[in-house]
């Protein structure tokens, strides 16, 4: 993992596509502003894990409707 400290407006460079930059501090929170190509995925850690987990349920579901042979 690469840790970096930024400074309010200062960018990071993600390959050719993708900037960071750090917008705000406030407090203990900051935001962060990304510019990448529509075709690049952008999402929060929770809300990957709960479509994974629900991708897992659904698999799970699926398993146990078909039929026993």
């Amino acid at each position: 993992m690469l840790v970096l400290t930024r400074k309010t407006k200062e960018k990071i460079f993600i390959g050719e596509s993708v900037v960071v930059t750090l917008l705000e501090i406030r407090g203990d929170k900051i935001r962060l502003g990304i510019e990448a190509p529509k075709n690049v995925s952008i999402l929060r850690g929770e809300v990957k894990e709960a479509i994974e987990l629900a991708e897992i349920q659904q698999q799970r579901k699926e398993n146990r409707d078909l039929p026993n042979d």
